[in-house]
């Protein structure tokens, strides 16, 4: 229904006259002569050396040299007409597994080109196709594009998971395609082990003619384990563990994405103190190339010269407010309502304690409702909301004792308040 036609025409008129201030003759913004797309040239040359799917070549990987020549020993048959091998790479989140993966695969479908076969590859992120039929759709598509065919169509719905797969293999025959790997990047994800088994075992089942072989990637070092052993036998022993990357390796990873900065735009500690941080708390590359990135953001929303280490302080907080919002985002609403007043407590006590009994939060907890107008859960529900936030590491409890008063939880927040408050804040938004 639209609102009363005497209050709609002046809202109209009002926002029309607005518009039509801030235009020119030709409907384009002069925004009081700034132009709105401009960016600071003076900090990056090459922004994408820095974003997530960036993978540069062999030569430019550093510290994987071991893995790296492991991964091509194991598909490196492939690039003279022989089968690939079936693998399983393992290690924590940013270690390298993926980047080397598809570097790998990139230079095998090169080589073996220039020996005359065609090599094929699809690189699946399971997180996001996380049932077969979505995974079986995405190497279709994967396959389709490197081909290059437009005339090939990959409808989105309507077909089950062997549709799709049958189309990979009509497309091997079709296009001559001698051997195909498909990476299966974060395989513990899938819902189900079908998929696994079906390429395992395309060219025994007679799907193809052509080698089919699978790179699955995992964080979780026990995944076999949990494996059926009918498709824990296709991996056999094939196995590569990429361990995490220490401050050193991280500096050297950092450096050797400088090229994405323009000449002298980089403080010389920054790399350092980024390399030195990241080896600290996770061995993470990949969260040490996005703080890098978000640094050289920091300054050039700045309009400053130089990224420096008060930029890279301001990129580390922006990321953990967003992993905090994240990680809140899908909490109940009372459950939002205890994070917070935990953080409050700890930020109006910092000087004096970090942990909190039950009784204190809930008490706090109480007065947010009341502000909020909202009824506050009973003390029991609210306890169960404060030992699944332990579970997923956003606070942390201890069990102590005290004279009378017997046995009791104490709650420590595991992010700085400042930081759980100001993701709360967005995820209320």
């Amino acid at each position: 229904m639209f609102p009363p036609c005497g209050w709609w025409k002046r809202l109209k008129s009002n926002v029309f006259h607005d518009l039509d201030m801030n235009q020119d003759g030709d409907g384009g913004s002069d925004n009081g002569g700034r132009d709105i797309f401009a960016t600071n040239s003076d900090i990056f040359e090459n922004r994408d050396l820095l974003k997530v799917g960036y993978v540069p070549g062999l030569d430019q990987i550093v510290g994987r040299e071991e893995q790296i020549q492991s991964v091509g020993q194991s598909i490196g048959s492939a690039t003279v007409g022989d089968s690939p091998d079936t693998l399983l790479i393992y290690g924590k989140t940013g270690c390298g597994k993926s980047l080397v993966a598809r570097a790998v695969t990139r230079e095998a479908k090169q080589r073996a080109a220039e020996n005359g076969y065609n090599f094929e590859y699809s690189y699946i992120d399971c997180s996001e196709y996380r049932t077969e039929t979505k995974a079986s759709r995405q190497i279709a598509r994967e396959i389709k594009r490197s081909i290059g065919d437009p005339d090939l169509n990959i409808p989105r719905a309507g077909l089950s998971a062997s549709d799709y797969r049958d189309m990979v293999w009509e497309m091997m025959f079709d296009y001559d395609i001698d051997s195909f790997v498909v990476i299966l990047d974060e395989i513990d994800m899938l819902k189900d082990e079908n998929l696994i088994r079906s390429l395992s075992r395309a060219e025994e089942s007679g799907k193809t003619d052509g080698y089919v072989s699978l790179i699955g990637i995992s964080n979780k070092l026990n995944y076999r384990e949990q494996l059926d052993p009918r498709t824990d036998s296709s991996f056999r022993d094939q196995e590569i563990v990429f361990d995490p990357y220490d401050a050193n390796r991280l500096r050297d990873i950092l450096y050797s994405r400088e090229e994405a900065f323009v000449d002298g735009a980089l403080s010389e500690s920054v790399i350092p103190k980024i390399a030195a941080l990241a080896g600290r708390d996770h061995g993470d590359a990949r969260k040490a190339v996005d703080t890098l990135y978000e640094a050289g953001r920091s300054a050039e929303a700045k309009n400053a010269d130089q990224v420096n280490e008060r930029h890279v302080d301001e990129a580390i907080e922006e990321a953990e407010i967003k992993r905090m919002q994240k990680l809140v985002s899908g909490h109940p609403t009372h459950g939002r309502y205890l994070l917070r007043s935990l953080a409050l407590l700890t930020k109006n006590h910092e000087q004096e304690k970090n942990q909190f009994k039950t009784s204190e939060i809930y008490d706090f907890y109480k007065q947010i409702c009341k502000k909020e107008g909202s009824d506050p859960l009973s003390l029991n529900r609210a306890r169960r909301h404060l030992k699944e936030q332990a579970f997923l590491e956003l606070t942390e409890i201890e069990h102590a004792s005290e004279g009378r008063e017997g046995a009791f939880l104490l709650h420590r927040l595991m992010a700085e308040p400042e930081i759980m408050i100001e993701g709360l804040d967005r995820a209320n938004h």
